[in-house]
């Protein structure tokens, strides 16, 4: 990471593809006595709707017991931005925390990769958590704002005590634009976890909650030591990586990853003797694709409120103050690959007729083998436990679905019409 040209190469299938680092365009390694205001700004609050848009219940401040730079860390390379998470109160909240992000400072997309060196040391139970994460700092032209999650989400650290051996990185993106507006179904969500350990994708492919608090001697626990986080933004894809470990290789385009077939996918594939998460697409409407566009990187720490907030709402034995430690952030121009002639991936279910009224049929391989269940555009189970290609749809009412295949390895829905 520290050398500016940097070969970075793995396979797929037989096929060879890579990027070439080729120098540093951008970096903060918080060796000053204070935050650069130059590189980022302080947000404070609670956000618009009371919790940024987040579920978290903390208020975020820019007072040193929440947000200071330490010199002499153990492990650091120098000083490190400290964010702290307290449980107090404070004006209204019981917990307070802290934000700092590049908006109109400092913005990247295709072409960079975006790193940071992190250390989420005492984070260690459900409902504590820190995230390296970066949202659009570009709008469509004729617009003055873009709507979450038409402009897009990226997660690239996203750290939770409640799931202590693995880090999530992901994307969040829209199906329609909706004439950027938000509508509560509209949320498409792709990503991957990687272990420390084996340093792959789990198994299972999604570990769940539990094992909290991990050891304190415990090294493979995110909580143990600094490991660097980061994407290497490429024009068709982004890929994840954990101390250059890829993980998590998100395709913007669909047959990116897979066949062209109009339809998201997720499979864990074994690439270069590794399980890595292999997704595809975002680019679902022509009014804006997400991840073609600059976004700006934010560092935020906080406390959950409801169960899809941090990994889960804070337990009552959470101990505080709890800090994460950052020793730097930095961005590489990056050459994109050359083109490749990579073989499709072919998806393991078909489904028909769609649209639909009464029946619908699954051609799966070895169906029993997976969990098969209908929700509805609200994430309600409505069908769950399928174990015949023949299904009765009879009982649904009109509008759209989501009938989604699991195992351990591999998660893959389609979207389908009941009229």
């Amino acid at each position: 990471m520290k050398k500016l040209l940097l070969l970075a190469f793995f396979v797929i299938s037989n096929h060879v593809f890579y990027g070439q680092i080729e120098e540093l365009v951008w970096e903060d390694n918080f060796n000053k006595t204070e935050i650069d205001l130059n590189n980022w700004n302080i947000e404070t609050g609670t956000g618009v709707n009371g919790d940024f848009g987040t579920g978290q219940i903390d208020r975020a401040t820019d007072r040193p017991e929440n947000l200071r730079i330490e010199s002499n860390v153990p492990g650091a390379d120098d000083g490190c931005l400290v964010i702290t998470t307290q449980k107090e109160f404070y004006i209204d909240r019981h917990y307070t925390s802290a934000r700092i992000n590049t908006a109109g400072k400092g913005s990247w997309g295709p072409g960079h990769r975006i790193v940071s060196r992190a250390y989420p040391r005492d984070v260690k139970y459900m409902g504590q958590g820190f995230a390296f994460w970066m949202m659009p700092d570009e709008i469509p032209d004729g617009w003055d704002y873009i709507m979450w999650p038409q402009g897009g989400e990226v997660d690239i650290m996203e750290y939770v005590g409640s799931i202590p051996y693995n880090n999530l990185g992901s994307v969040h993106y829209a199906w329609f634009w909706e004439n950027n507006e938000w509508q509560s179904w509209n949320h498409g969500h792709k990503g991957a976890y990687y272990n420390y350990e084996t340093k792959e994708v789990p198994i299972p492919s999604d570990p769940g909650y539990g094992n909290y608090p991990p050891p304190p001697d415990n090294p493979n626990a995110g909580s143990y030591a600094f490991h660097e986080y980061g994407i290497d933004w490429y024009s068709d894809r982004m890929e994840f990586f954990v101390d250059n470990n890829v993980y998590h290789i998100h395709y913007l385009n669909d047959g990116g990853g897979f066949q062209q077939d109009g339809e998201d996918g997720f499979m864990i594939q074994n690439i270069a003797s590794k399980r890595i998460g292999v997704s595809e697409y975002s680019n679902h409407f022509h009014e804006w694709y997400p991840f073609e566009h600059r976004m700006y990187v934010i560092l935020s720490a906080g406390v959950g409120g409801s169960n899809y907030t941090y990994g889960g709402s804070i337990v009552p034995e959470a101990e505080f103050p709890c800090s994460v430690f950052i020793d730097w952030v930095k961005v590489y121009k990056i050459q994109n690959p050359s083109s490749i002639n990579k073989d499709s991936l072919s998806k393991p279910f078909k489904i028909y007729p769609n649209p639909t009224d009464e029946y619908l049929n699954i051609e799966l391989d070895n169906l029993k083998d997976y969990n098969i269940t209908i929700y509805n555009i609200s994430g309600k189970e409505m069908i769950k436990n399928i174990n015949e290609s023949l299904i009765d749809i009879s009982m649904l009412e009109k509008g759209i679905y989501l009938i989604s295949v699991k195992n351990d390895n591999l998660s893959i829905s389609k979207r389908f019409v009941v009229n």
